[in-house]
């Protein structure tokens, strides 16, 4: 069945509430839960976008790539509902390695810039602000007394960085220049 009703009155459980103790919908836990949840849908669509799309000097993947973060966030969900599971310093150093391949790819950065170019430049961008939303979310549930670990926290502060790195090597790849902001 695709409810229970038992959220009607606004309150929820976690995995670790003692003795079916129900948390009010608008506890901090709760919007760090639906941000990533937010985060990963918006995600199943730049994968899609991805799927032809390589990182050509590492032959990865990159809705392949997506799809990993994704299954990494869905640890994560868990892990802020009480359950031991977290990210990994493997999972967390292999984003860092990707990153800085991607980095190495292209001209350092001076400025910032604005999105745009290919559209998988633009939905990456997207992605990153997501995860800067849902990074925040999460910061403010751990600042409530939800368990996060430091990798958990570190990861989801990388893959902001990430996207970055993947919006500008796509606009990169095809040759689009990056344009900066005038502030005029």
């Amino acid at each position: 069945m695709l409810y229970t009703g038992k959220g009607d009155n606004g309150t929820s459980k976690l995995f670790t509430t003692p003795s079916g103790e129900r948390l009010s919908k608008t506890h901090s836990v709760f919007e760090a839960l639906g941000t990533v949840d937010e985060l990963n849908s918006f995600l199943g669509i730049l994968k899609i976008k991805c799927k032809d799309f390589y990182i050509k000097e590492n032959n990865i993947l990159v809705g392949e790539l997506i799809h990993e973060v994704q299954e990494n966030l869905f640890v994560i969900q868990a892990e802020l509902a009480g359950s031991k599971m977290s990210i990994g310093e493997d999972k967390l150093k292999k984003c860092e390695e990707i990153i800085s391949n991607i980095e190495n790819m292209m001209p350092p950065i001076k400025t910032f810039f604005i999105s745009g170019g290919t559209e998988i430049a633009a939905f990456s961008d997207l992605a990153r602000t997501i995860t800067r939303r849902t990074e925040r979310s999460i910061l403010r549930a751990k600042e409530n007394s939800i368990e996060v670990s430091p990798n958990t926290c570190a990861y989801i502060n990388r893959l902001s960085s990430l996207f970055y790195a993947i919006a500008r090597l796509a606009n990169h790849q095809a040759g689009i220049e990056e344009i900066k902001p005038s502030y005029k």
